[in-house]
């Protein structure tokens, strides 16, 4: 009998995965630890076992497309036998193979009826549905070129490239309702507003007609989907800006002890195992401890409430080669600087090689990303929603302090100058970047955090001690 293979849930927090590759075609016979497809979320890809021996009898879903998981995505089963009346009647899965599951409830999770005309199929993909939806286009009236005839995202990028362009106030009025007409009057025969009204003309008119797109953009061009990680990545962050009243706060820490104690750690003995500790780890550290006494940071908004955290568990951005990865250190709080540089290192690493698990990318309590050493002096952090706070960390700069004893000088200065009242002298600063989410965090408060920071990191070395 065949069994129906689902998406599998890849950690606790993943709502949908990303099918990038088909490894086998359909009627191709499969063998129970055979990779059958290749999947990536927003945090990391894997690879998906068949589960079962047999043949492929159906791919159910298309390469590219987000499929939620525990939804249907192939049938295997005996050469020759029907896919779609096994799918309606399939006995329920073996347990401990949570790959498979029983027909009847693999098509309650695709949002169809077992045994209908479409059986396991929907119309019309996810992901084309959405680029459908945004471009103003009847994803139903397109033939689809999916398993199946399932319309897919290329047949609506299809669509798109055969329409006349539009205007930004033309797409908003086809997205309302108005019937688009066969050609616009705008430039290189883009529709515009006023085309609905008088009646399009059939292409560009006369005035435009000599406007080629390779005149008004002269050499080539490349254009590249965004699909996979990246898309999903994109998505996440556009859902974080338009779901949350997001404020950044801008502030300097002093960075001459840290600098000082980076420069004995890395020159200490290899037995102390401090040698290898950077300046964000020291970060990391201050962070974490910080975030234990303004536990309102250390927080999730969830609804209509705010869910505040006893253990810090800290996400740190790591610039991997498939995108933005976020793994967490957990129980931040109750590491010691040697433990917290080695799980940082250990964490970037499994991103940089793609051997990072589900659970070490999810359930972060508060984030801190790092452009500091692409010479970054300010910048806008995105929050990593739920959380309602996110630390960027910047360049370390010289600036212009202010200071009144010749003591001062000497504990702060580098150079120094006369001025009104003191002496200006020049000292290394860490610009450090909070954003908060001002729906449960307050300016007043996120200034407090900064200033709490600012003089953690000041006193690194006080810390260090407690």
């Amino acid at each position: 009998m065949a069994n129906v293979l689902v998406m599998p849930r890849q950690g606790n927090t993943v709502e949908s995965c990303t099918l990038t590759r088909w490894r086998l075609a359909e009627g191709k016979s499969v063998g129970a630890e055979d990779i059958i497809c290749e999947v990536e979320t927003d945090k990391a890809a894997f690879e998906v076992p068949a589960g079962v021996a047999g043949v492929v009898l159906k791919l159910l879903v298309a390469e590219g497309d987000d499929v939620p998981v525990l939804s249907p995505i192939a049938v295997i089963g005996a050469a020759g036998e029907d896919w779609r009346t096994a799918a309606g009647s399939a006995a329920p899965a073996t347990p401990g193979t949570p790959n498979i599951a029983p027909a009847s409830e693999s098509a309650a999770a695709a949002g169809v009826s077992p045994g209908t005309s479409q059986g396991l199929l929907p119309g019309v993909s996810p992901r084309a549905r959405s680029l459908a939806a945004d471009k103003a286009i009847d994803a139903t009236l397109l033939t689809g070129s999916g398993p199946g005839g399932r319309v897919i995202e290329r047949d609506v990028s299809d669509a798109l490239e055969a329409r006349p362009p539009l205007s930004a106030a033309a797409l908003a009025a086809a997205k309302a309702g108005a019937p688009l007409p066969s050609g616009g009057s705008g430039l290189g025969g883009r529709i515009v507003t006023g085309d609905f009204a008088s009646g399009a003309p059939a292409g560009p008119t006369a005035g435009t007609a000599g406007l080629a797109m390779g005149k008004v953009f002269p050499g080539g061009h490349v254009d590249t989907p965004i699909k996979g990680i990246r898309k999903i990545i994109a998505d996440r962050m556009l859902e974080s800006l338009s779901t949350t009243a997001q404020l950044t706060y801008n502030a300097s820490a002093p960075a001459g002890r840290l600098l000082e104690l980076r420069a004995r750690m890395k020159a200490a003995p290899e037995a102390l195992g401090l040698s290898k500790v950077t300046l964000n780890d020291l970060v990391l550290f201050a962070v974490s401890r910080v975030l234990v006494a303004m536990p309102q940071f250390n927080a999730h908004m969830l609804g209509d409430s705010l869910r505040t955290f006893e253990r810090v568990h800290l996400g740190m951005a790591v610039d991997s080669p498939r995108g933005l990865m976020v793994p967490v250190i957990r129980n931040a709080d109750l590491l010691s600087l040697a433990q917290i540089s080695a799980e940082a290192k250990r964490l970037a690493v499994a991103c940089l090689e793609n051997r990072i698990l589900p659970d070490e990318l999810s359930g972060s309590t508060f984030t801190v990303t790092n452009l500091g050493s692409l010479g970054i002096e300010s910048f806008t952090p995105v929050l990593n929603a739920p959380e309602v706070a996110i630390l960027g960390v910047d360049n370390i700069t010289l600036r212009p302090v202010m200071v009144e004893d010749a003591a001062g000088i000497a504990a702060a200065g580098i150079t120094a100058a006369s001025g009104g009242g003191g002496v200006v002298s020049f000292e290394p600063r860490l610009g450090i970047s909070l954003t908060a989410n001002h729906q449960v965090i307050d300016g007043a408060p996120a200034a407090r955090f900064l200033k709490a920071l600012s003089e953690a990191l000041a006193g690194i070395d006080l810390w260090l001690a407690k």
